[in-house]
């Protein structure tokens, strides 16, 4: 029989016998809605050394708040354990997220331990940049493959304005500057335009990325969480986006280069590279999604707009095997039924959901 647990932080553990899985012993897993689990997210840190508007806003993560304490996160080789089961369940992708996932210490012996894994195709991690030109050579070294940097503005003015920080973009601009030149290529660098806050800056950013011959992707504005003040008036369309690069670019669409993935992409046609844009409110993309999530202290997400997760850690502190553990993963995704952007497009969300510096993007 299977039965669940509730834990001090509101997760679900999954407490059962050993059941046959569907998707398990040589199957492909897949959920009901028949999405395999292929990518999967894993946050090292809540803590961040920003408090981007949109993520943290200082008035709720400031200096009074209950962040993560080090003996609740996941050691190294228990996150090493828990993803290698996650790779025998058919996840090939993995992407460390945080917080800012360059504030865990010793980052490139992780890096090393997952690298050695079989059966990862490819690792790569999100940050906000700052950190990267100390650690890009390390990271590179260690056998971090592709990097992702934030970046939502490039005048001073309004890049302190959305991440709420006296530092000026150059610190974001240099971390491009060190990721490229440590070879963590392709690097994408990640945009969230809101209405009235900053989206007058998609031309600039797009122009820059085609000078500097990094990927940008514009992100819409999303209500991950409930603490960054989301209103549906402050999202910038896809569709307005593409008209806009198009009148400076002349752009066509790619084709997706496999399933699951989440950027619509365009191509200049004068051959300096592509553009992509990731849809989530106007173009809802749930049923190819193939992402899981895991949180520093181990709960396993099924969606970005999940209220709460399952607690692995749980799992693996209380002694189970890994027989036990791949069962209850996979017990946990063969259940999943998520598709939260279709629910928001036909009504909305509703109730609580986990913040997005929690889980990571």
């Amino acid at each position: 029989m299977a039965g669940y647990r509730r834990t001090e932080r509101g997760a679900e553990v999954m407490m059962r016998d050993h059941v046959e899985v569907d998707g398990v012993d040589g199957q492909r897993l897949t959920d009901r809605l028949g999405r395999p689990v292929e990518d999967l997210r894993v946050s090292l840190t809540d803590r961040c050394n920003l408090r981007c508007r949109y993520c943290m806003p200082r008035e709720i993560f400031g200096p009074d708040h209950a962040f993560l304490e080090r003996e609740e996160l996941l050691s190294f080789e228990e996150l090493t354990r828990v993803l290698r089961v996650f790779v025998d369940l058919g996840v090939s992708k993995l992407r460390l997220t945080g917080g800012e996932p360059l504030l865990r210490r010793d980052l490139p012996d992780l890096i090393a331990m997952l690298a050695a894994l079989d059966g990862v195709d490819d690792i790569a991690l999100t940050t906000n940049g700052i950190l990267l030109p100390r650690l890009a050579p390390e990271l590179k070294e260690a056998g971090l493959e592709r990097i992702t940097v934030s970046l939502d503005a490039l005048d001073d003015e309004t890049f302190r304005a959305v991440a709420d920080t006296p530092l000026s973009v150059q610190a974001v601009l240099a971390g491009v500057d060190a990721a490229l030149a440590a070879g963590l290529t392709p690097v994408k660098v990640n945009a969230v335009l809101q209405r009235g806050v900053n989206d007058d800056q998609a031309e600039a950013l797009a122009g820059w990325a085609r000078d500097t011959g990094v990927t940008l992707r514009f992100i819409e504005f999303m209500d991950v969480g409930t603490t960054n003040g989301w209103v549906r008036d402050k999202v910038v369309p896809a569709a307005e986006l593409v008209e806009r690069i198009k009148a400076r670019w002349p752009i066509e669409p790619v084709a997706p280069g496999r399933t699951g993935e989440v950027a619509e992409r365009y191509r200049y046609l004068d051959g300096v590279g592509e553009v992509g844009i990731v849809a989530s409110v106007t173009r809802p993309f749930c049923r190819t999604c193939n992402r899981a999530r895991l949180s520093a202290i181990g709960e396993l997400y099924t969606c970005l707009f999940a209220a709460s997760g399952h607690d692995l850690r749980a799992v693996v502190r209380d002694g189970a095997d890994d027989a036990a553990l791949r069962d209850t993963i996979a017990a946990i995704w063969s259940a999943r039924t998520d598709r939260a952007s279709e629910l928001r497009a036909e009504g909305g969300l509703s109730g609580p959901r986990v913040e997005m510096s929690y889980i990571g993007g």
